[in-house]
């Protein structure tokens, strides 16, 4: 089979690269084109998806095109690898979905490729205003290891990371069951107390999910379960960096505290991140309204009802808003989230060619995706 290749400059040296490769791997990488203009980065890893330009994962209607036409929508941004997160629900939708996002695999490989597993964000969240967040309190149920093999059975074992709240008696079983299952469990939507999230690391759980938000208005000034998190140095910790979610301030203290080598990005996007502004109604808070800024409210309250931003424009954010260089912004979207999904996330000879050349001409300025290549596929663009 022939080669292609795809030239940019490297995010972290400046220095134009031309990456080559072969049946789906990169198999070189030199020095490229002297005048290049235009960046290369592996594709952007999203741990956080539920829905976006009006595709919703999260409503009883889900299809096999749902899924299709999301994955689509979501390769425009310059995503290689997401993983469809379904939050809290009867365990009879959760299985539905479940059957229909196996199904959607089955029949697309490269579906199969852009989705290596989903990830179930509940129900064993905490039922607390606040920390619960937009997720339906009659749902909220203690976890159990017998409905995720359930799940599980379902599926052909497709539920590769679950969030829960460490507050519940039998968690740190829970967590031990499944990280011994080679599933991520993170922690979230939670009002766990220090010991619980210790003993949730001590399980094994490796993530912190949205760091700073699922969380009460008003917390003690320490101790508190944010604090708890960012001091855990065996999570890792996700945050929505779309300027709503968290203040500049707030995610720029974060990030120093956990460290860009165990932070990453996620979008969390709704099924409407990416449509016109206007009021809506929603599975998820009812009634909303989607400013022009992006901001999306339960209609007439300050209320967040999802975010709308993807991943790419949360790394232009954090190059302008908290200061942090290029490279270090695609870390937190690239190689840091691929640490969760077999290594990828990282330009080497031997991995897998999923790229992403686009344009930027510095901080806080949109990256403007030109070409996209999933596993050696084309999907945007032209090698």
């Amino acid at each position: 089979m022939n080669s292609s290749i795809l030239t940019g400059k490297d995010p972290a040296s400046g220095r134009s690269l031309e990456v080559e490769y072969r049946n789906g791997l990169i198999c070189a990488i030199r020095p490229g084109p002297v005048q290049e203009t235009a960046w290369l980065c592996p594709g952007l890893i999203d741990l956080q998806v539920n829905g976006y330009l009006g595709h919703d994962l999260n409503t009883k209607q889900v299809t096999v095109d749902t899924v299709a036409a999301l994955a689509t929508a979501l390769q425009a941004t310059g995503v290689s690898t997401f993983l469809p997160t379904l939050i809290t629900a009867s365990e009879a939708q959760i299985i539905s979905t479940l059957r229909v996002i196996a199904t959607a695999r089955r029949q697309d490989s490269l579906l199969e490729r852009m989705i290596p597993y989903v990830h179930v964000e509940g129900p064993a969240l905490s039922a607390e205003a606040g920390p619960r967040g937009a997720h339906p309190s009659e749902q909220i149920r203690p976890p159990s290891l017998a409905e995720f093999e359930r799940w599980q059975a379902a599926s052909n074992g497709l539920v590769g990371m679950v969030t829960i709240s460490p507050h519940w008696p039998k968690s740190a079983a829970y967590i031990a069951a499944l990280s011994a299952r080679g599933v991520s469990v993170a922690i979230g939507h939670t009002h766990a107390s220090g010991t619980q999230i210790t003993m949730a690391a001590d399980a094994g759980a490796r993530l912190s999910t949205h760091l700073g938000n699922g969380a009460h208005g008003t917390l003690p000034r320490h101790p508190n379960y944010l604090w708890a998190q960012l001091a855990e140095d065996r999570l890792y910790a996700s945050f929505i960096a779309d300027g709503h979610h968290l203040p500049a301030d707030t995610l720029k203290t974060m990030l120093r505290a956990k460290g860009i080598e165990r932070s990453i990005l996620v979008s969390d996007t709704a099924a409407l991140g990416g449509m016109p502004p206007g009021d809506y109604e929603s599975p998820i808070g009812g009634k909303v309204h989607l400013a022009e800024n992006g901001r999306l409210n339960v209609a007439g309250t300050q209320y967040l009802a999802g975010a709308t931003a993807p991943l790419i424009a949360g790394v232009a954010h954090v190059t302008g808003k908290i200061g942090l260089s290029l490279a270090q912004a695609l870390q937190m979207a690239t190689a840091n989230p691929g640490k969760f999904v077999t290594g990828r996330g990282v330009l080497a000879v031997g991995t897998s060619a999923d790229l992403l050349r686009f344009h930027w001409t510095g901080a806080g300025d949109t990256l403007v995706v030109e070409t996209v290549v999933i596993a050696g596929c084309t999907v945007l663009g032209k090698p």
